[in-house]
């Protein structure tokens, strides 16, 4: 939604259960001053992700979060899209990671998957894709908007690196040596200050964002 420009302070929900991307969005809104708590630890439901696109999936989060909170919320809806699988794992890149029985997502498992559904495609490296973030801000008043990052490069197998999480370590960003499995957090998610693009996709729809809201 278009024309929300006012500029958010004090207490936001971030709408996520996802150890992870709320380590990253935490870092990222660290130097505005804002108190960020997780719809986890206010125990808010996980809603399903019943949207057709990355926007409609972190509308809805958001939307959840703010009619149960009651509070700004931010959400974040990202994935991995090969090309060569037409796009897939895509909008169901975490549920290609089944939940083991600690209630843990396996994203060795689903980097495995990858690779098998490439070879299954006949497919041949490089494997170009992208990662995709949007995120929507919505407010009490009901207002909605959304920014969208997106990255480029190929995937890499075996995974390599340790850092990161999710497909990190099978997608490396071109023009680049290192996967994001290889990267410190804080390079990966790095805001330059001359403006020009971050490195990753959820610093880049994050700089869109704060350009309009912060």
């Amino acid at each position: 939604m278009s024309g929300m420009r006012q500029k958010l302070q004090g207490r936001l929900v971030i709408a996520t259960h996802n150890s992870g991307k709320l380590w990253e969005m935490r870092e990222l809104l660290a130097p505005y001053g804002l108190d960020a708590v997780s719809a986890g630890e206010l125990g808010l439901p996980e809603p399903e992700e019943t949207g057709a696109t990355f926007v409609a999936n972190a509308e809805l989060k958001a939307r959840g979060a703010v009619q149960a909170a009651g509070l700004p919320a931010l959400a974040d809806d990202s994935g991995l899209c090969v090309d060569a699988l037409g796009g897939a794992p895509g909008l169901f890149s975490a549920r290609w990671a089944e939940v083991t029985p600690g209630g843990i997502r396996d994203f060795a498992a689903a980097m495995d998957k990858v690779e098998a559904a490439l070879k299954k495609a006949g497919a041949r490296p490089p494997y170009t894709a992208h990662f995709v973030s949007v995120i929507s801000l919505a407010m009490p008043s009901g207002e909605v908007e959304s920014f969208e990052g997106k990255v480029f490069g190929t995937l890499v197998f075996p995974p390599r690196g340790t850092l990161g999480f999710g497909y990190d370590p099978i997608f490396l960003p071109n023009g680049l040596s290192r996967t994001f499995g290889e990267m410190m957090a804080a390079e990966k998610q790095a805001i330059p200050a001359d403006g020009s693009p971050a490195l990753s996709h959820r610093a880049r729809a994050f700089q869109a964002f704060a350009r309009a809201c912060l």
